[in-house]
């Protein structure tokens, strides 16, 4: 009885970790990320389908919350992912927020994926083109990845046109103007969505692109390892 009771209070000072990947990626992305068991518990959140195509980012936020069990946990969001975790702490107390590969306001959209917004040019992108993988992943990682489709296919599985159309929208009309306190930020040198001379005050990872949660996950294990001590 005692062993168990010990064994409870040990798993109640655990740090409880909620994962959210990117823009039609799934949970799978965070599969080599590595932390102490006896430290950290790590969760993760799956997308929803918006429940229409202007839902606000708010209530959308409000409905990932409902996957969080655990009081004040450690929100950790990549790209998108990242916007969205920085919504959900405005809603539910956090401990604290990771962004990998993310922003954490409006002004460190590359000047590119502004011109996009401005000219509405992301509207003509027809829906049903995103429903490939190859679409995805050449507008979502550039082209220098086309050959590794086959890699990242177990980890491109939310294909549903409503919520990647919606979730580009958010992206480029986000309207947080200042970084929030309390936010580790990760990213890497060599992302091309989210160039780094646009981001302030963030954990540089050399050759770390956009996708580098799955080719950076022992850099990024450290770092988190270290600092949510």
């Amino acid at each position: 009885m005692t062993e168990q009771l010990n064994h409870s209070v040990l798993n109640s000072k655990k740090k409880h970790i909620y994962f959210i990947p990117g823009t039609a990626a799934n949970s799978n992305i965070f599969e080599r990320i590595e932390l102490p068991s006896d430290t950290f518990e790590l969760h993760f959140i799956e997308w929803l389908i918006p429940n229409a195509k202007n839902e606000k980012i708010e209530s959308y936020a409000l409905r990932m919350c409902s996957q969080v069990k655990h009081k004040n946990p450690i929100l950790v969001g990549v790209s998108f992912g990242g916007v969205i975790a920085q919504e959900m702490s405005k809603i539910i107390t956090c401990a604290q927020i990771v962004l990998i590969s993310s922003i954490k306001n409006r002004n460190e959209l590359p000047n590119g994926l502004v011109f996009v917004k401005k000219s509405n040019a992301y509207k003509l992108f027809p829906s049903n083109s995103l429903t490939t993988l190859e679409n995805i992943v050449k507008n979502l990682f550039g082209k220098k990845v086309k050959k590794r489709i086959l890699i990242y296919q177990n980890y491109l599985s939310f294909r549903d046109p409503v919520y990647l159309k919606w979730a580009i929208r958010q992206v480029l009309h986000w309207r947080q103007s200042n970084s929030l306190p309390n936010c580790l930020h990760i990213h890497g040198d060599q992302d091309a969505i989210f160039p780094i001379k646009h981001i302030q005050n963030c954990i540089p990872i050399k050759d770390g692109t956009h996708v580098m949660i799955l080719t950076k996950a022992k850099e990024i294990s450290q770092i988190l390892n270290q600092k949510l001590r």
